[in-house]
């Protein structure tokens, strides 16, 4: 390791008693707004890619899929005339454009994405291209306790929603929360679902069968050793989930059962919810001491497209600059070394010291039935974590700059009547969270940490 990097002893020698890196971070370091959440930075990244992307052969169809594949979820939104928020079709249709001319071909959507704009955006989109030109990917997200007639009009609308007559690869959503692999059952098999895709994937409508994973590993053991011929399976997948995940589903189990079972991986959160990409400072300056020219999301990226058995790895490329950043590492993809491997892994260890919460910004615990802001709560905590703006007391040299700091941010962030102290606890958040989070407890603790910085009695 390079002598001038800062070691792991000397890290952990900054750590404060809640795990967060103390600096003089200036106050705008922490004063983010709901458009920068997603942000990542690809600082010295620019220009254009150098060679052609990269494609890997579903060995089920013979399917030549991009490497790099457009998650669907966190398109570029904008206000209408009543205010509400809506998709910025305009944006989408310039970005998919953009990703296709450099040879993106799959794109991953789902009826609940965008509070279900996601599909009929998509539609719009790719219906301006042949239909050769792409592969589409959407979801059965239908309730825990779900009635099959609303499921089958649910895919039904997909259909109609994207303007394709078949659908090439089709998932079931999020298996493995709620009761586990009761739950799978209940919205499954009980009531027919699963027959009735396999007989749709007969009839040519839906090419690849398969389903996304969140959660119960004993879930995920049951599923892919049905009795049921799976075309794929979508797993969260990156450097610091591959041994370190905070539910012990490690990555590399679930991708070695399935490379196992020849079953083709599409990955999701490569980034962990952009947490890889806004990372401490020491962390940044760790990877680019490394590759100056690459941007820190890159390592992510490079890491999730090295194993083999990955048909595409999934980004919400949101602005265009994530794209061309994306499209870059990914045209072609540079395999790591072993050496860069254990690299990967000496950071990901590093990382897990911080008390970053492992909220990826998914909304699906939205909207809050008292209005509360849950991930605008959380992603702003974990900002000002990296950010050295968590003071341990108030002894911490700069303690009174991190304490403005925080609670300046906070009020600029999140709407006043959205903020934790309006949180009742009730946990009806909790079943909807894909990351498994304990959200009324994190948000207490956040709301408390808040209130002794008001108070100063940290």
């Amino acid at each position: 390791m390079a002598s001038k990097e800062l070691g792991r002893r000397d890290f952990l020698k900054k750590l404060g008693l809640a795990g967060a890196v103390v600096s003089g971070t200036s106050l705008a370091g922490c004063s983010s707004d709901n458009k920068s959440k997603q942000k990542w930075s690809v600082e010295g990244t620019g220009g254009e890619p150098k060679g052609e992307m990269t494609y890997r052969t579903n060995p089920n169809t013979g399917d030549k899929v991009s490497l790099l594949g457009y998650g669907c979820m966190r398109w570029p939104m904008k206000k209408d005339e009543n205010g509400k928020d809506i998709v910025d079709q305009e944006k989408v249709n310039e970005l998919v454009d953009y990703a296709i001319e450099r040879g993106v071909n799959f794109f991953d959507t789902a009826p609940v994405y965008l509070q279900g704009q996601s599909e009929a955006a998509m539609g719009i989109a790719l219906k301006r291209h042949p239909r050769d030109k792409f592969f589409i990917a959407t979801k059965m997200s239908n309730p825990r306790i779900p009635d099959f007639k609303r499921s089958v009009e649910m895919y039904h609308n997909s259909l109609k929603n994207l303007q394709v007559d078949y659908i090439d690869y089709y998932l079931l959503h999020s298996i493995g929360g709620g009761k586990g692999i009761e739950t799978f059952k209940e919205r499954f098999i009980y009531n027919g679902l699963l027959d009735f895709l396999l007989k749709e994937r007969e009839a040519g409508r839906i090419r690849n069968l398969g389903w996304s994973f969140h959660g119960d590993v004993a879930t995920f053991d049951y599923v892919v050793n049905m009795d049921v011929k799976w075309d794929f399976a979508m797993i969260q997948l990156n450097y610091v989930d591959w041994r370190h995940a905070s539910r012990n589903n490690h990555a590399e189990y679930l991708y070695n059962e399935l490379a196992k079972r020849n079953i083709p991986v599409n990955i999701m959160e490569p980034l962990l919810g952009g947490r890889l990409s806004n990372m401490a400072d020491h962390l940044v300056a760790r990877l680019k001491q490394r590759r100056p020219e690459d941007s820190v999301a890159s390592w992510a990226f490079r890491f999730a497209g090295h194993h083999p058995g990955v048909l595409t790895v999934l980004s919400g490329m949101t602005y265009k600059e994530h794209l061309v950043d994306n499209l870059k590492t990914f045209s072609p993809l540079e395999p790591l070394t072993d050496e860069e491997l254990e690299f990967l892994e000496e950071t990901a260890q590093i990382y897990k010291q911080y008390p970053i919460v492992d909220c990826n910004d998914c909304k699906y615990c939205m909207p809050c039935p008292y209005g509360i802001d849950i991930p605008g709560i959380l992603l702003h905590y974990n900002k000002c974590v990296n950010e050295g703006n968590v003071p341990k007391d108030s002894q911490d040299p700069n303690y009174y700059a991190a304490r403005r700091a925080y609670l300046v941010s906070y009020n600029r962030t999140v709407e006043k009547l959205r903020q934790a102290d309006h949180c009742t606890g009730c946990g009806q958040c909790n079943e909807h969270c894909p990351q498994r989070i304990n959200i009324p407890r994190e948000i207490e603790r956040i709301d408390k940490f808040i209130e002794q910085l008001k108070q100063e009695t940290l």
